[in-house]
């Protein structure tokens, strides 16, 4: 049987590096990138010979090209995983976070997932596209103004995509991981916020809806009837909660 191949941006830590992980204990091909080169040197000395990297920084606009290169260097891909993302808490609106947010999140998401669409179409034997988005894009959080309209953006980027594939007859399947809060790098290490879940456990979650190739997936049951909940309260009412993303 052909070796399964797969492709993950956003490799270096978190959710990202603990799903790669787990990809390369069931003996796929690996491929790795992220911006920090020593995180994903380490993580590909842990299976040499099955894991290959390449420095992305996906808000560049050569990062497409860089995706070319590494899955060239892979031997082709079946899967492309877009694990990258930053998020922020912008109650007085900062230009420049916002700005940041919307680069990363919106611009570099698009960038990387639209490359990897190009490259599944192109070699005709169809393919799997995932990306972690986010329950933020269920509702706009007061408190998270960019990060929850961006995560609403790529839920409603990966609807239009597979929408597209079934027009074209591309054969292209679609993940669309919606988890709640993970104590990554992203939440900078805050033990403040509910309901905290842990990046080894959410990438088992992530692992084996990505084998089942789940069109989307609430992580965890906790997040999937909060969510259930926030889709049940009218606007009027939930433009006036005091909501937080974060205690204080």
């Amino acid at each position: 049987m052909e070796q399964k191949r797969i492709v993950i941006v956003g490799a270096t830590s978190g959710i990202g590096r603990e799903v790669a992980r787990l990809f390369i204990a069931a003996g796929w091909r690996v491929g790795i990138a992220g911006r920090r080169e020593e995180q994903l040197m380490s993580l590909a000395a842990e299976a040499p010979g099955q894991v290959v990297w390449e420095q992305i920084d996906i808000t560049h606009t050569e990062a497409a090209s860089s995706l070319e290169r590494l899955i060239e260097r892979l031997g082709g891909m079946d899967h492309y995983f877009h694990a990258s993302g930053i998020g922020a808490q912008n109650p007085m609106l900062d230009p420049e976070v916002e700005l940041r947010i919307l680069e990363t999140n919106a611009v570099g998401f698009t960038r990387m997932i639209t490359a990897a669409y190009r490259y599944l179409a192109a070699q005709g034997k169809g393919g799997h596209i995932s990306a972690i988005s986010s329950i933020a894009g269920t509702k706009g959080l007061g408190t998270a103004t960019a990060y929850s309209a961006t995560k609403r953006y790529q839920n409603t980027y990966i609807d239009a995509l597979a929408q597209l594939a079934h027009l074209r007859k591309d054969r292209i399947t679609f993940t669309d991981i919606r988890p709640g809060f993970v104590a990554t790098a992203l939440l900078n290490g805050s033990q403040n916020y509910p309901m905290l879940m842990q990046p080894e456990k959410v990438a088992q979650s992530i692992f084996r809806a990505i084998l089942r190739r789940k069109r989307s997936v609430v992580i965890d049951w906790r997040y999937r009837m909060l969510v259930f909940v926030w889709r049940l309260i009218p606007r009027f009412v939930w433009e006036r909660l005091p909501i937080r993303t974060k205690s204080k």
